[in-house]
């Protein structure tokens, strides 16, 4: 697992492998998606999924990916990776205050006011549960951030930044599972954001990437 502090290239850290089902969510995704749109160079390296070593837990407390390093700076927590990533380009965090602080807020307003809702969700949805105590509170909040979207393209300082990338990946698993519908602001952003070619590399890799484990497990 370790890195020359020298190394100039930024290193992402996933799954070996993982089942079918996560394929393409994983997290990396959103590192992979940031570095594409920011045309930065990097590689991809693996832990284990089904054996969480000593070495894992020492780079990631909680044993998940993704973690980053970049020279001697390592970071795990999606993120703070982003905001990481986003801090290296300019094409992901604008230069002057009032915009670096409106990606700041929407980053923070992703991890905090809406995955912390669609996760669990999710979790209680894939539990059989005939009713999720979980859908009236994920619906308030889609409201609110569809009123957002319905008079802007994108989040922060008035174009694509690291903000889109945390958010469109937040809320694409509810618009897969049909919880979009009846907020057309936010399906037309999660279209748009996913019609980036940086984001459809992003994913395609992550998939080419688990599909090749899968011959070594054969």
């Amino acid at each position: 697992m370790p890195q020359d502090a020298t190394d100039p290239l930024l290193t992402i850290w996933t799954y070996d492998w993982v089942p079918q089902m996560p394929r393409g969510k994983v997290r990396d995704v959103r590192l992979r998606w940031a570095l594409e749109e920011a045309a930065l160079p990097y590689r991809v390296a693996t832990v284990p999924f089904e054996d969480r070593s000593p070495e894992h837990v020492a780079r990631q407390p909680f044993a998940q990916v993704p973690f980053l390093q970049d020279g001697e700076v390592r970071l795990f927590e999606s993120g703070a990776c982003l905001l990481h990533i986003a801090g290296k380009s300019e094409a992901l965090m604008p230069d002057d205050p009032v915009g670096r602080a409106e990606v700041l807020e929407w980053v923070i307003a992703a991890l905090n006011s809406i995955e912390m809702v669609t996760v669990p969700w999710w979790f209680v949805k894939m539990s059989g549960a005939e009713q999720n105590p979980l859908s009236g509170w994920m619906e308030q909040r889609f409201e609110r951030l569809d009123a957002v979207l319905s008079s802007r393209d994108w989040l922060a300082a008035g174009r694509f930044t690291a903000a889109d990338i945390l958010m469109a990946d937040v809320l694409r698993l509810p618009d897969e599972l049909g919880r979009l519908g009846h907020h057309p602001a936010l399906r037309d952003y999660v279209e748009r954001a996913c019609a980036r070619p940086a984001f459809g590399k992003a994913v395609a890799d992550q998939m080419a990437h688990f599909e090749a484990a899968d011959a070594g497990r054969g």
